[in-house]
């Protein structure tokens, strides 16, 4: 396998920024699309996927988002989850028109929001013929209310309001943080050491995450959910990874999601003795789930 194409994508009037994978040999390919969580950029937990899916084969395209990365747009570091669907589909699009792939096998991955993603994505695209969810979020409301806590959620609830006034009186948008640098202090997803984890990426793999999102995007969460998408799964061949023990996106929410999608030609991966953040801290995880997933692709693509 060689390395990556560095390509641009037309997506909304903007441009994404995204690295291509081939797998040795002639082509056409089956292809992955994928794209992170949380205002993730490409480099968070992604190359390594793209890596094994290639090897395994199967070419790989994961994109920044628009307003993330090296994407344009403003503004700057705004999370749209609809727009970051509508980039998926867009990205399917590009692949369509390239010779090296096979346009009849195209599937989708996502981590964490995006695993919600990859959900809505499968659910609504049917260009896209396998799905990979990987820890995904389900439903906003439930996961903010569950990870927060009532005083904590409380709170947020507060910021919130405080920056939509803001925004309304001065065309403005106020920035959170992705994770709060202490408990209680505002941010979206409410645990320190998630922070901490999020910041040894940033340093060794991922220099353009910022780790700051727009207030507006945390109401966007608060308003999204994949429940009335999961029955239309019945037609795409579903896997979803989750991590025993997972308080980021919760494992439970995910499992009853699982068990929401109707038909048989779907799969559910539990990492044992294992949270959320180990996908991004263990390589040797992230490989192995890596590995499971470029499978279900070459089983259902």
């Amino acid at each position: 396998m060689s390395g990556p194409t560095e390509v641009r994508i037309p997506s909304g009037g903007e441009e994404l920024d995204a690295l291509f994978y081939l797998p040795e040999g002639a082509g056409p390919h089956p292809c992955v699309v994928l794209a992170g969580g949380w205002c993730y950029v490409k480099e968070v937990a992604q190359p390594l996927f793209a890596e094994v899916f290639a090897e395994a084969g199967l070419g790989a395209l994961l994109f920044d988002y628009r307003y993330f990365g090296g994407s344009s747009g403003e503004p700057r570091q705004h999370i749209d989850p609809w727009a970051q669907i509508e980039d998926y589909s867009n990205a399917v699009s590009w692949l369509e028109d390239r010779d090296e792939i096979d346009s009849d096998r195209i599937g989708a991955w996502g981590i964490s929001y995006s695993g919600g993603h990859a959900l809505i994505v499968g659910a609504t695209d049917d260009r896209v013929k396998a799905i990979c969810s990987v820890v995904p979020v389900i439903d906003g409301w439930e996961n903010m209310r569950l990870s927060h806590g009532t005083v904590s959620f409380q709170n947020l609830r507060k910021q919130l309001d405080a920056a939509r006034r803001h925004l309304y009186e001065t065309g403005e948008h106020v920035l959170f943080d992705h994770q709060p640098a202490e408990l209680g202090a505002t941010g979206t997803w409410p645990f320190p050491y998630s922070r901490d984890t999020f910041a040894r990426i940033k340093a060794a793999e991922a220099p353009g995450y910022d780790g700051r999102a727009t207030a507006a995007s945390t109401e966007m969460l608060l308003r999204y959910s994949t429940k009335p998408f999961l029955s239309r799964l019945l037609s795409t061949p579903t896997l979803m990874c989750v991590a025993e023990g997972d308080d980021h996106t919760h494992w439970d929410l995910a499992a009853e999601a699982f068990n929401a999608i109707p038909g048989e030609r779907k799969k559910l991966h539990i990492v044992p003795r294992s949270t959320h953040l180990t996908l991004y801290e263990d390589p040797d995880t992230r490989r192995k789930i890596a590995t499971v997933a470029a499978d279900w692709y070459r089983q259902h693509l």
